[in-house]
């Protein structure tokens, strides 16, 4: 099952086809070794400089399969100069291109389960446009204690997938312990190594050093909350919400479960 492995992306008996993109400026790809994601500055020497949200510039070597473009490898190469000038693309907050004019298109049978209503918002925020182009629906669990017999009761298919986040996908936890005995095929589950949604938001964002460490015994987002000042729990997600204004926001591992879930339940049926 590929549902929380997150090795072999690459892996399997038929070698896929990387594909060649043309480096134009303003192009978003992630460094796959570091997780620097960035708007291609320029080409040089025989490497690609990025510039991430804050202004900062980085050099990455150019090289087959160096780079991820929506999640997925791609190979950088420099565009010919007798093309015409490419178009401005629009960026929607995930980083996809955005889809002007878009009609939702009828929602697909498959689904997307995140673990509660702070998680759908978020999602919301950054993938919305990139799930109404694809017909997905998101919906919230209440958490993942209720997972098996969700997935029993809304009975999945080779048309029918889900794709599951969940919070605190670590060894050992509850979390991974109830993962382990998820065997459906038509059901991929990944997820974040945070405690919360709310950490999966990078703090700089939120104008705070780190998220500050809650003793166990105290409620997390409460506790947040208390050492942060930010008041009752709801004003603190508003808080948390109103910061995050696309994909550079929020870290790599939250991305990186997003966009397999997105291909998984999008996958033409056999």
């Amino acid at each position: 099952m590929r549902s929380h492995s997150y090795g072999n992306i690459l892996s399997g008996s038929r070698k896929r086809k990387i594909p060649e993109v043309p480096a134009e400026p303003g192009l978003v790809v992630e460094d796959p070794a570091s997780g620097f994601c960035g708007a291609l500055v320029r080409l040089e020497h025989g490497n690609a400089v990025l510039e991430d949200r804050n202004g900062k510039h980085r050099v990455f070597p150019l090289g087959p399969a160096a780079f991820l473009l929506d999640g997925k490898p791609v190979t950088l190469v420099p565009a010919r100069p007798s093309q015409p000038a490419a178009p401005q693309r629009t960026q929607s907050a995930s980083g996809s291109v955005h889809v002007d004019g878009l009609r939702a298109r009828v929602a697909r049978d498959s689904r997307i389960w995140v673990e509660g209503k702070h998680d759908a918002e978020l999602v919301e925020r950054i993938w919305g446009h990139d799930l109404r182009v694809e017909g997905v629906v998101v919906e919230p669990l209440d958490g993942v204690d209720v997972l098996s017999d969700a997935i029993a009761e809304f009975g999945t298919g080779p048309g029918r997938r889900l794709g599951v986040l969940v919070d605190h996908l670590v060894p050992g936890s509850k979390e991974s312990r109830i993962v382990d005995g998820i065997t459906d095929p038509n059901v991929m589950i990944t997820g974040h190594p945070y405690v919360d949604i709310w950490e999966a938001v990078k703090p700089d964002v939120l104008g705070i050093e780190a998220w500050p460490r809650i003793p166990k015994g105290v409620e997390w987002k409460r506790g947040v909350c208390d050492a942060l000042g930010w008041g009752e729990t709801y004003e603190g997600w508003q808080r948390v919400l109103a910061a995050v204004g696309s994909f550079r926001d929020v870290e790599t591992p939250l991305i990186g479960a997003m966009e397999r879930l997105i291909d998984f339940v999008t996958e033409p049926a056999d």
